[in-house]
């Protein structure tokens, strides 16, 4: 619990410390041995992204200005004819954290998987709220978004069970004590005496 603590104390240091420099682009080098490739449709939508929400993430640079994580961002800053962005300096890192980080970054996010039913049902929400811009700004074509949206009826449902507060009537005596149970159906979770299943109060 101490070295927790601990952790999450250092981190919050390293976050007081994180300042975001406004740079001219042209300021900015991309590295040429970044094994992540960027298609031009792929920088058009990263664009328009920027275009719609605004440009949220920073470019990741060491102390030479040499790019990091952001190589897809900054060429559709070029493409959207901006002439700054806002960098972070990681100017902590040896240069080989530089090329590990540079491959964790993409690749832990790659990694990562969608829960369909959810996503199809933020979509579908998004698209009945009246947006002001197109839905495909998510990354997911127009023809993938109505296929999501049209399979959540066969999408089954997630079953969550509430945790039931089981009521176990003590040897000898009517007074009651409180033992949880995993599920309402749970049987037998009382020994032999007649259970009362009580709903838990959250």
């Amino acid at each position: 619990m101490i070295k927790r603590r601990a952790l999450r104390c250092e981190a919050a240091g390293l976050a007081a410390r994180m300042l975001i420099v406004y740079r001219a682009i042209d300021q900015l080098t991309p590295d040429p041995a970044n094994p992540r490739r960027h298609s031009r449709r792929q920088v058009r939508q990263i664009a328009e992204s920027i275009r719609v929400f605004g440009f949220n993430v920073p470019i990741l640079v060491d102390r030479d200005l040499n790019v990091i994580s952001g190589h897809g961002r900054l060429m559709a800053c070029r493409e959207l004819g901006m002439t700054e962005v806002p960098t972070l300096c990681l100017d902590h890192l040896t240069p080989a954290q530089v090329r590990a980080f540079m491959i964790s970054d993409n690749r832990l996010t790659e990694i990562a998987t969608w829960d369909n039913r959810l996503l199809a049902e933020q979509l579908k929400d998004l698209s009945l709220s009246g947006l002001d811009f197109s839905l495909e700004v998510t990354g997911f074509m127009a023809a993938e978004i109505d296929l999501r949206i049209n399979s959540l009826d066969d999408m089954p449902r997630r079953v969550t069970t509430r945790p039931m507060l089981c009521r176990k009537p003590r040897p000898g005596r009517r007074s009651a004590s409180w033992a949880i149970s995993g599920s309402s159906a749970t049987i037998g979770c009382c020994a032999a005496a007649p259970s009362i299943l009580w709903p838990s109060r959250r």
